[in-house]
């Protein structure tokens, strides 16, 4: 009798399913170890199928697994070289388009963004949800910033508010402390931000704002104006700040907000004023925490945010060589 045929026989017992495969496995498993041609075929199907992963399956991994990319600081009207080096690395990169602030030079008005942000980082519109900066606000407010993304800008009196990205909760606030309303533990803005962390309890979350709470930056640095919103942020487990303001690439190590190391429960900020702006800014002396620093390179930050982590690359403009990558957790 050959195996198939005692394989076949099998079928007829009146045995639950799960053990007649268990029975199976064992005639197969008998008559391979009684003749060696049998064996070595058996083998060589085990080794074909274990080590190739469904392509399939891979593809919706990483289809599900969705990706945040941008930076601030970009478009000079007059100078769009930088500008239109970043729009190019979005051009190659899907995703959600972060817009971190000071997008549009000299002072963020309807002219700006028609002629200066929109021919560049403007044709990725549809997929952008920006945060306001302090040159969104020199044109009597920022009714221009507001009027040219609409609704993806939140409400134009606020100008900060919350999305959902897969299975991340996104927070975009207002580093304009003064034109929001203050930013002040009590203030409208810190209220609001604690109950929407509140009302989103995810294992990640990831804030983006203009102005940093710290930096090495030599034309700004650090901005304790914003510390409150830290707080909140820094209680309610968030993982991931984003700024820019100063021209330049600074990545942290997980801290509190008071800056002592918290490799556990710490939040890890990035400055990325990298998007554009003409003139780049020397770095001043580093700030504790302080991981990796550039100041002569545009480029955009790219995370990919999975269901428990975070995946971080830095990519620079064309010509250029400075890259920074990683990988984090979710607390």
């Amino acid at each position: 009798m050959q195996p198939s045929d005692w394989v076949r026989s099998l079928k007829t017992v009146n045995l639950p399913r799960m053990r007649r495969h268990w029975l199976a496995s064992v005639v197969l498993a008998l008559f391979a170890s009684s003749f060696p041609w049998l064996s070595a075929c058996v083998a060589q199907s085990s080794k074909s199928t274990a080590g190739s992963p469904n392509p399939n399956t891979a593809a919706q991994t990483q289809a599900s697994d969705p990706v945040l990319v941008g930076a601030g600081d970009i478009a000079t009207c007059g100078q769009l070289e930088g500008a239109e080096a970043t729009a190019k690395l979005l051009d190659k990169i899907p995703g959600t388009v972060f817009a971190v602030g000071d997008l549009a030079y000299p002072d963020g008005s309807e002219e700006n963004f028609a002629k200066c942000y929109d021919p560049t980082w403007g044709r990725h519109k549809a997929r952008t949800r920006p945060a306001p900066g302090n040159h969104e606000y020199r044109s009597g407010g920022s009714s221009a910033y507001s009027h040219y993304f609409g609704a993806a800008a939140g409400d134009p009196d606020k100008a900060y508010y919350s999305y959902d990205l897969g299975q991340w909760h996104v927070v975009v606030l207002n580093s304009e402390c003064p034109e929001a309303g203050g930013c002040a533990a009590g203030s409208p803005q810190e209220k609001w931000l604690r109950q929407d962390l509140s009302q989103h309890p995810q294992l990640c979350t990831l804030a983006y704002f203009h102005k940093p709470l710290f930096s090495s930056g030599g034309k700004h640095g650090n901005d304790l104006e914003v510390k409150p919103l830290w707080d909140a942020l820094y209680a309610a487990g968030a993982e991931v700040v984003l700024n820019g303001h100063d021209h330049d690439y600074e990545r942290f190590a997980p801290q509190d907000p008071d800056g002592k190391s918290d490799p556990d429960y710490g939040i890890r900020e990035f400055v990325v004023g990298t998007g554009g702006k003409d003139t780049h800014r020397a770095m001043g002396k580093p700030q504790p925490n302080s991981e990796a620093r550039n100041d002569d390179t545009y480029g955009v930050l790219k995370l990919t945010l999975h269901s428990k982590s975070y995946d971080w690359e830095f990519v620079p403009e064309a010509g250029k060589s400075f890259k920074d990558s990683g990988t984090g957790t979710c607390h």
